[in-house]
């Protein structure tokens, strides 16, 4: 940790996705030391959890990775996962930071050999998966895990499960008595990365989310999509995994709702249009239909905009669906909306319904631990708080794709090193 002596050399990012990950490894090649905390048990976020994202459509894993070996490469960087910050104190060059750290019940002599996962015997859901898999209770977060490192249920602590756990590892990595413990670091600013949540779907009651399986967020779509995802990348009904060949992507989810979200997100849009190309290069007869208010495709990616709706398996509606129901005996969902644009009122069935939810900054349901920082009507992070030094970064100050989210928080390290030398 930071002594007093060096805390105005060090700068303190909460958020281990893509916009702390950023931020972390741009402070320290500017020669600060940074203390990178992270709650889950890796690094990379919402954006690990991606098939693909913009703008080059490629994995997740090849920009995580570069950021991984960044972090590896450089020894001003000290990652903290499992960790979040409870309580903040001081001012701009001088913070004293409050830090609650979970067990792992796994230290650093892990190998990653999965011994420990054979002898495990308890399943328990797949978070990394949305819940829609299950793994040991002994278990590696996913196949591209930073650190690559097993985590240990709490559900078996104490049990002769755990017992046999600690007994398969050959390297006396598992350690089944550790606990939870408190940490203070001292810094000279902090930049808040801690990202966003999907809104709630299940909040809109007529479109079924969370009473019908085959209803799903965006964010869910993105791991039925993916290799290492539930189905292995073959897009499939969570109902039956019956492969999906007829899909629906319903625009504006409870988003520019005033009874739900009433902003836009921005990127919604091109999730869905990309979404759609997940489909249609995997199956020839895919059938892919898109309810949309307005099509926000802005810039650069106007042209992708046009590639899809141009392709014959597409169709756009004008619309926004007034109800979603699911036939229990077929898993078949039911959509009807009227088209804007002719007056009909069109009604059709779908293997998978994918609901567009917007992004919900984590400031709205966790403020920052510290006086005085200001917020807008929805939660988002406001530069004008009157605590100086802590700043902001990615899509908690405001709805972004990965490129912004980026450049976001190179700008929060800049701000970061001027609060630094105050």
């Amino acid at each position: 940790m930071a002594d007093a002596q060096d805390s105005a050399r060090t700068i303190l990012v909460a958020g281990g996705g893509i916009a702390g990950l950023s931020a972390a490894v741009e402070a320290a090649e500017a020669g600060f030391s940074v203390v990178l905390v992270e709650r889950e048990p890796f690094l990379g976020g919402r954006v690990a959890r991606m098939n693909k994202y913009f703008p080059k459509l490629c994995p997740p894993q090849c920009g995580l990775e570069i950021n991984f070996r960044r972090i590896r490469n450089n020894p001003l960087i000290q990652v903290m996962t499992m960790s979040e910050v409870e309580k903040i104190e001081g001012e701009a060059g001088n913070f004293t930071v409050a830090i609650r750290v979970r067990p792992r019940f796994v230290n650093e002599k892990c190998t990653a050999c999965g011994k420990c996962s054979e002898a495990a015997q308890t399943s328990i859901p797949n978070l990394f998966n949305s819940g829609l898999s299950s793994v040991k209770a002994a278990y590696l977060p996913h196949e591209f895990a930073y650190p690559m490192r097993y985590v240990i249920a709490p559900e078996v602590i104490g049990t002769p499960e755990a017992k046999a756990i600690e007994a398969a590892c050959a390297y006396g990595a598992v350690e089944t008595d550790m606990a939870a413990k408190s940490v203070e670091v001292k810094a000279g600013a902090i930049i808040w990365a801690t990202g966003w949540t999907p809104f709630d779907i299940s909040a809109i009651s007529y479109y079924g989310a969370g009473k019908y399986r085959n209803v799903v967020s965006n964010a869910v779509m993105e791991r039925l999509a993916s290799a290492n995802g539930p189905f292995k990348g073959v897009i499939s009904r969570p109902s039956d995994g019956k492969q999906v060949k007829k899909i629906a992507f319903v625009q504006c989810a409870g988003s520019r709702d005033e009874n739900n979200l009433p902003y836009c997100s921005s990127v919604c849009c091109l999730a869905s249009l990309k979404q759609a190309t997940y489909l249609l290069d995997q199956e020839p007869e895919a059938e892919v239909s898109i309810f949309y208010i307005d099509v926000r495709a802005l810039g650069r990616h106007e042209g992708f905009f046009d590639k899809v709706r141009q392709d014959k398996r597409v169709t756009l509606v004008k619309g926004k669906p007034g109800e979603i129901t699911e036939d229990p005996q077929t898993g078949m969902v039911t959509v009807q909306v009227e088209n804007q644009e002719t007056g009909k009122i069109l009604k059709d069935q779908y293997d998978l319904v994918v609901l567009a939810a917007g992004m919900v900054p984590s400031t709205a349901g966790q403020k920052i631990p510290a006086p005085a920082v200001a917020y807008d009507e929805y939660g988002f992070v406001l530069s004008n708080g009157q605590t100086q030094g802590i700043i902001g970064a990615g899509c908690n100050r405001r709805p972004a794709d990965v490129s912004s989210t980026v450049q976001d928080a190179t700008a929060a390290v800049l701000k970061a090193i001027q609060a630094c030398r105050r």
